[in-house]
């Protein structure tokens, strides 16, 4: 289990995640979603140790939680100028020789003998998500891994991550796309006001959608009501 308790983070004066806490099981897919600000990514690089967290314990499997334990997928992924796809996967194959990239590129056919810098978007996201899997570390991190690619990929992405979950591995996926984790997820949480407000398992997702768009519907219906019946 991830287990997060009164979690605060702050770049400087501005409190970012404020006494947060979570607890999702492990060997499941956990979406976390939440409108643009909300925390999301501070969420996820505290997590992995990127950024540092002013007071809270996290705990994986009652242990702390380190990097060694986490593959981690950032929402923009970066790669060092002037190398191909396969140069940039042997960095990871070093670290772990048991990882075939090329096994792997099977399923994406990417041109990996050619410069990265080449690349679409979509080709950089697949090329950074096969990176992601060359250690079978026990949390795997997916800070939207839909964004860029196109529908045959998502559903590449989704079968390769239902196909983890089987392995025990735990899995957070963020998207802004709530249809790409609704199919795929155990458990969906909300981040709002710097907390996480609720957590809710398959059988309560036909409703999430309502319940994290009431407010904000309320709000902008009232606005768009005002504009369009200002005569001019």
């Amino acid at each position: 289990m991830l287990k997060i308790e009164n979690l605060s983070v702050s770049y400087g004066n501005n409190t970012v995640l404020n006494t947060l806490n979570w607890k999702i099981p492990s060997g499941e897919i956990h979406g976390l979603v939440g409108l643009n600000g909300s925390g999301k990514t501070t969420l996820l690089n505290t997590i992995f140790g990127i950024k540092k967290r002013d007071t809270g314990v996290i705990l994986f499997n009652n242990l702390a939680l380190n990097k060694t334990n986490i593959s981690y997928l950032e929402t923009v992924n970066f790669f060092y100028p002037r190398i191909t796809g396969k140069e940039y996967l042997k960095l990871f194959q070093s670290k772990n020789p048991d990882f075939d990239f090329n096994n792997w590129n099977r399923l994406f056919e990417l041109p990996i003998e050619k410069l990265i810098e080449k690349y679409s978007t979509g080709m950089k996201k697949q090329l950074a998500f096969i990176g992601a899997l060359a250690a079978p570390k026990p949390l795997l991190i997916l800070d939207e891994p839909f964004n860029g690619v196109d529908l045959e990929t998502t559903q590449k992405f989704r079968n390769v991550i239902l196909a983890l979950k089987k392995s025990n591995r735990t899995i957070i996926i963020t998207s802004h796309i709530l249809e790409s984790l609704t199919g795929i997820c155990d458990t969906m949480s909300l981040i709002k006001d710097k907390k996480i407000a609720f957590r809710v398992d398959k059988t309560e997702f036909g409703g999430i959608e309502k319940r994290i768009f009431k407010q904000l519907d309320s709000d902008s219906e009232q606005i768009i009501s005002e504009l369009i019946n200002t005569k001019k």
